[in-house]
């Protein structure tokens, strides 16, 4: 397994203030956040710190790019962007889509492996009805993918924290029931799995079962960790919204089990990234604190990733 960091912590951090801090951490590779340049709409959303249409359009920015990273020693393992490819509003959704396939050209065109992103969710419709959309809407995003020789790597957060993304989230990939359910309607070779263990934690999901049924799968691994408030659940129950009864942490702080979720990947002989993501209120307030947080993150994971 190779430790990566995924970017989108670094708001406000240029490309190069990033890969050079990465650098100096000795993280092997990085999961590049790719959102448009604008407004974010979303904490850890609309981070970028590589232009995608720039990529596209600008050979010389795109040789900076790769130049850039392995003079430090980095390697780019993805490019990430994640919207809710299914949005409801249609001229968001054609938005979204457009942009995730102008990283897929990107990637292709660096020699990036991997998109990673989500596949969305109309929020106050059934499964079984965001089944039924989804071959309008992934099935040409899976033929670029295809064509251009890029994986697609779903993350398997549900994306429902609070009454703002009531009743269902905005992301239908969050269980094995789900995944084998969208892998049907969408066969393709190059859509797999970002697997996050932190979002099986409060979910109460066998994560060691889901590793071995969907080993096939793993394309990519995220390191988060959460830490579930038992008081609070007992209190509100699981339907609560979930940010009421567990709480983002970096890995080491919170309740997964790291020691089997790497011995898991191990024994199905997983090889391939696994990148840092925080998303800890408790690091939040500076440049030094977000660095740190990184840094802790980094050296509990080296007991169990070389």
């Amino acid at each position: 397994m190779k430790m990566g960091f995924i970017t989108s912590l670094l708001d406000g951090w240029t490309y190069e203030e990033m890969i050079d801090e990465v650098s100096r951490l000795g993280i092997e590779c990085v999961e590049v956040a790719c959102w448009p340049q604008g407004k974010a709409e979303r904490k850890y959303g609309g981070v970028t710190h590589i232009d995608v249409e720039r990529v596209l359009a600008d050979d010389a920015y795109a040789s900076h790019i790769l130049d850039y990273a392995a003079e430090k020693s980095v390697r780019i393992c993805a490019l990430a962007y994640y919207p809710n490819n299914l949005d409801p509003d249609p001229e968001r959704r054609r938005t979204f889509n457009d942009h995730l396939l102008a990283c897929i050209d990107a990637a292709s065109k660096l020699g990036v492996p991997k998109v990673t992103t989500f596949i969305g969710r109309v929020t106050d419709k059934s499964l079984e009805e965001n089944l039924e959309l989804l071959p309008a809407v992934w099935d040409p995003i899976l033929e670029r993918a295809e064509e251009k020789n890029v994986l697609v790597c779903i993350e398997n957060c549900p994306m429902y924290f609070d009454a703002t993304n009531w009743p269902g989230g905005q992301n239908i990939m969050t269980s094995p029931a789900n995944w084998e359910r969208v892998f049907d309607v969408l066969p393709s070779k190059n859509l797999g799995l970002a697997l996050d263990p932190s979002h099986f934690v409060w979910q109460m999901i066998d994560c060691a079962a889901a590793i071995r049924d969907f080993s096939d799968k793993i394309f990519h691994v995220h390191f988060k960790d959460i830490k579930l408030k038992p008081e609070e659940l007992a209190r509100r129950g699981t339907m609560a919204y979930p940010l009421d009864i567990m709480e983002p942490k970096i890995p080491g702080l919170g309740d997964v089990d790291w020691a089997d979720f790497v011995s898991q990947l191990t024994m199905v002989g997983y090889e391939g990234d696994a990148c840092i993501e925080v998303e800890d209120a408790s690091f939040e307030g500076s440049r030094e604190r977000l660095v740190k947080s990184i840094e802790l993150s980094k050296r509990y994971l080296e007991q169990f990733v070389i």
